[in-house]
């Protein structure tokens, strides 16, 4: 089974320009996002599978570990509930 994460249907990504930051906005919860990890939900819309994105990400970051560490990262957001 291929998974194509995609947010939860009670997540919204947004950008907070005040702050210059990315935040996950849920119901009574807000997590602010650091580094590029705006970058890589971003792409989680449903239609790439994760190695999809990890070779998008490695194009757009040269040299960064982007095969090891975005996998685990999207795990994560998966066991939280704030990915499908």
């Amino acid at each position: 089974m291929t998974w194509r994460p995609v947010l939860a249907r009670s997540v919204m990504l947004r950008h907070d320009r005040v702050r210059d930051t990315d935040l996950l906005l849920m119901p009574e919860r807000v997590v602010v996002l650091h580094g590029t990890a705006g970058s890589v939900l971003r792409l989680c819309d449903g239609s790439r599978e994760v190695p999809e994105i990890t070779a998008e990400l490695g194009e757009r970051f040269p040299g960064a570990p982007v095969a090891d560490q975005v996998p685990v990262f999207l795990r994560a957001l998966r066991k939280e509930g704030w990915l499908r």
